[in-house]
């Protein structure tokens, strides 16, 4: 099995499949010197060795670990740190060779290794047996302290760091507890306890626990000669191991012996010994080893008395790798303070959370913006109590526990997006078999940070009860409810069957609540990534308490935006400004006639033309002009634009968009053909163009007023009458809601767009010119920005937006006009451009054979699938996406993304030749 097919080709971009489950690796050599230089900086000198060491301590019995040692500079002068670099499971050395460069660079002697089982190393992978991988990282630790470039703090005790991601991690955390001359840590998104990972309240968690196996299996088949007798073809891994896997697989349910096996090898068999200063950076979206995981690491190494920073980062196993260079430089810096004794190293903060901070319009990936506080919040910290409705419900555990509720996909989390299809995300539990409660809409929002709590009443129709814990996001709406990072808590409850309270602690997230939304907390009896009970049962569950407990963190906070650029580019723009009216002030006066015919037409374009002296934009082979002229930005573009329609201004950069809005907004005039607004003819100043509000490159506001203030003032400063300004019907569109009376400092992204566009909707314009209205906006609020369009022109307005995004475009505009290179290419209703049908595109990781097309073509609700570029076309007849994607995993098709097929994209392309420049 190739778990690069489920993308899971692990953290750090060159990584392979450390998202496989958790564990530990480590081990080290020498051996050739080869020369590798940098760009800029000393070169960089590897040594590659093979080191044998003892199979097991005091063992005559070898085993081969692969080594790389990296240091800069000219000759040995000079000892210097040492930092270990262990990799993720599945990976090898090779992985860290980026990283371990950039260290040894930066001061340090690296020493990297392949663990046991893994790249060229020899051995039986023992997930950090104390006398395997742990013996193997203590042996390359004397090795370190034999070599003249290294660091000692006394003999045979080397100045030492290890850090790693996940395997690696652990090990980093194991070293620490068994070896005392291991100065400072740095793991990242590993594990505490693996027994409690793979085992969560006494629940198996199967598909990562078999994705974990089966990788470390791969290569030795049953019956070949390096696998174990009765083995099964766990191969690689040590027996013990595997039978302990085949046990609880075919069994369903953890046991005694498993969890001992697991607990023994895992960092909190010594965390009574961990003493050292540790940087933690643990994954927000990750399903294998939860946040959980950090918080024990934090207090039993706070309790120890050593100095301990907590990372919130985003990504994680099901999220991928995000934040590389972020958390190598702050690994950096942790050594540099606590290996090098740099006391000027700024380490960051005791606690630090990664949060989206809106979209990037250039590629359509989420920005990310730092929250943090001077002290861990903890998982509880500041609650704060939501009342949750909901009566004793009776839910029920299906024959087989199928089909099972869907929370996270491992090493797939990308596919938890489904918001963005308009779905509610990957997540879907079946009817009868979950039971819900919900609290009233949120009169503000709130910041959930750390681990919800709720008091559950269960009985079971067996002697245990076994479910899965999730609080929702829902929408104003009811209809859409997002899973926060895809995470769900199982609980196993023994001796529910007359009854039984317990307390649920649920995922672990830091998640922003907005005003009018609702939590539903859901019980669900079946979950694709655990293992269910087969024998079919009930459950009755009751909410005792009537509330949900809600951590808050107040401490935590983002750190402070930087001014508007208004605030220094306003006084230059009033200048220029200026110096346009004094120049534009005799062409005003001899602007042409109104024309009459068009009194009730919004937006005529006639042979607009405009030239940029000196431009270097656009290439001149392409506007086809002659030498020594200067290039169009846009030529001979004419269009009409009616009452009622949203149209959209598509184009890829350097269309002559952004110039054509500028001219049509009286801004800039051009060179030929004109721009008549409802008849009126427009010149810079041009009456008229007090029925057009305009929403481009954003808008400044006063941070310490409300956003009520703010509107007011910008009202004053055009002198109309205040009734003019139809505000309070302007916010209804708009739906700012509460959050107008409040600071504009403390507006989320999303709802600076909107007060934005409010403000371009004072005095109701009959014609509303929208630049990249989505900027920075997360799916739900793109998703609401797009119903703020369609409302307003359904009052038999008009609505202009120029996007990238043409998945928007295809759902909120009624007519389209594309541009390329200064052109008009073409002009008319969507579904004219388009044309018509939807269908969805299927990634798969893997071949498609015909058997595979033609059992996806036969299911329920799928009028036909064929092979398409990128996977396979499907076109649904009544089948939703989500329950598409039920069946797809049903039949053990390896579904990597799934998505709606963009027909406007498609069209766009086709229309400016494939060029998306």
């Amino acid at each position: 099995m190739d778990l690069r097919s489920l993308g899971l080709r692990g953290r750090l971009r060159g990584r392979r499949l450390y998202a496989a489950v958790g564990a530990l690796a480590v081990l080290i050599g020498g051996g050739t010197w080869a020369a590798a230089a940098s760009d800029a900086a000393p070169a960089v000198h590897r040594e590659d060795r093979l080191l044998s060491l003892p199979e097991a301590p005091g063992a005559a019995k070898k085993v081969r670990i692969d080594t790389s040692f990296f240091t800069a500079g000219q000759g040995s002068g000079g000892r210097r740190p040492a930092v270990l670099l262990g990799h993720g499971f599945g990976g090898s050395k090779a992985d860290l060779r980026g990283q371990a460069e950039e260290l040894a660079r930066s001061g340090y002697a690296v020493l990297t290794w392949s663990a046991r089982g893994f790249g060229r190393s020899t051995g039986k992978i023992g997930l950090n047996d104390p006398n395997g991988e742990v013996a193997d990282v203590r042996r390359l630790i004397d090795w370190l302290a034999r070599r003249p470039e290294v660091q000692l703090d006394r003999p045979g005790d080397p100045r030492v760091g290890v850090a790693g991601a996940s395997y690696g991690g652990a090990i980093s955390l194991l070293a620490a507890g068994h070896d005392r001359r291991v100065d400072a840590v740095a793991p990242q998104i590993t594990y505490w306890n693996l027994a409690d990972a793979l085992f969560p309240h006494g629940v198996f968690k199967k598909l990562w626990a078999g994705i974990f196996f089966t990788t470390g299996s791969a290569g030795a088949p049953t019956g070949s000669a390096r696998a174990p007798a009765g083995s099964g073809g766990c191969g690689k891994f040590e027996p013990a191991l595997c039978r302990m896997y085949e046990r609880v697989a075919v069994s369903g349910r953890p046991d005694a012996a498993a969890r001992r096996l697991l607990a023994e090898r895992s960092p909190s068999a010594v965390g009574d010994r961990i003493k050292v200063p540790t940087l933690i950076m643990q994954g927000q979206t990750d399903s294998l080893f939860p946040l959980e995981n950090a918080d024990a690491i934090q207090r039993a190494v706070r309790r120890n008395g050593a100095p301990v920073d907590v990372d919130w980062i985003a990504g994680g196993h099901d999220g991928g790798d995000r934040e590389t260079a972020r958390l190598q430089a702050r690994t950096k810096a942790w050594f540099d303070r606590y290996l090098k004794g740099d006391q000027g190293a700024d380490t960051g903060p005791a606690f630090r959370v990664s949060r989206s901070g809106g979209l990037d319009s250039t590629d359509g990936t989420v920005r990310l913006r730092g929250a943090s506080a001077d002290r861990y919040p903890g998982l509880d910290g500041d609650p704060r109590r939501v009342r949750l409705a909901g009566r004793t419900q009776t839910f029920r555990n299906p024959a087989g526990a199928g089909p099972p509720a869907i929370s996270a996909v491992p090493g797939v989390g990308a596919l938890g997006n489904f918001a963005s299809l308009g779905a509610g995300g990957l997540s879907l539990d079946f009817p009868g078999q979950f039971a819900r409660f919900e609290s009233a809409p949120l009169a503000s929002s709130v910041r959930l940070t750390g681990s919800p709590s709720a008091t559950v009443r269960v009985r079971s129709g067996a002697p245990d009860a076994v479910f899965f814990a999730k609080l929702y996001d829902v929408a104003p709406d009811g209809r859409r409810q997002v899973l926060p990072s895809q995470l769900v808590t199982p609980y196993r409850v023994e001796g529910a069957h007359d009854g039984r309270t317990v307390t649920l602690r649920l995922p672990a997230v830091d998640h922003d609540f907005a005003a009018g939304h609702r939590l539903r907390l859901v019980l669900s009896a079946t979950d694709l990534g655990y293992a269910s009970p087969a024998a079919p049962t009930t459950y009755t569950v009751s909410l005792k308490g009537g509330a949900l407990s809600v951590p808050t963190a107040p401490g935590v906070r983002s750190a402070a935006a930087p001014l508007p650029a208004w605030t220094w580019e306003l006084p230059a723009a009033a200048a220029v400004v200026a110096a346009l009216l004094l120049l534009t002030a005799r062409r005003r006066a001899a602007a042409p006639a109104p024309d009459p015919a068009l009194a009730e037409v919004p937006l005529q374009i006639s042979g607009l033309s405009k030239r940029y002296a000196g431009s270097a934009d656009i290439p001149r082979a392409l506007n086809s002009v002659r030498a020594g002229e200067a290039p169009f930005a846009v030529r001979e573009v004419s269009f009409r634009v009616e009452k009622g329609q949203v149209l959209g201004l598509l184009g890829p950069n350097g269309a002559g968009k952004t110039t054509t809005l500028r001219i049509l907004m009286g801004l800039i005039t051009p060179d030929e053909g004109e721009v008549r607004i409802f008849g009126q003819a427009i010149r810079p100043g041009a009456p008229v163009l007090s029925r057009v509000g305009a929403f481009v490159e954003g808008a400044g506001f006063l941070p310490h007023l409300s956003g009520r203030a703010n509107l007011d003032l910008y009202w004053q400063a055009t002198g109309r009458p205040a009734d003019d300004a139809h505000l309070d019907e302007a916010l209804e569109i708009a739906g700012l809601g509460d959050a107008l009376q409040r600071a504009v400092r403390t507006y989320s992204q999303g709802m600076r767009q909107r007060l934005a566009l409010a403000q371009a909707m004072l005095g109701l314009p009959d014609l509303l010119i929208l630049d990249e209205p989505t900027n920075g906006l997360d799916p739900p609020q793109i998703r609401e920005m797009r119903d703020v369009m369609i409302r307003y022109a359904a009052a038999g307005r008009t609505v202009i937006v120029s996007s990238h995004l043409l998945s928007e475009v295809e759902q909120s505009c009624t007519h389209l006009v594309v541009m390329d290179r200064g052109r008009l290419v073409q002009a008319g209703p969507v579904a004219e451009i388009t044309g018509s049908g939807d269908a969805l595109l299927v990634g798969v990781a893997g071949p498609l054979t015909d058997a595979v097309v033609e059992k996806v073509a036969a299911l329920p609700g799928v009028a036909s699938a064929v092979r398409a570029e990128g996977g396979l076309l499907v076109r649904p007849d009544g089948i939703t996406t989500t329950h598409l994607l039920t069946e797809l995993l049903r039949l053990e098709i390896a579904v990597d993304r799934i998505g709606p097929h963009r027909r406007l994209e498609d069209a766009f392309l086709t229309l400016i030749g494939g060029d998306a420049r």
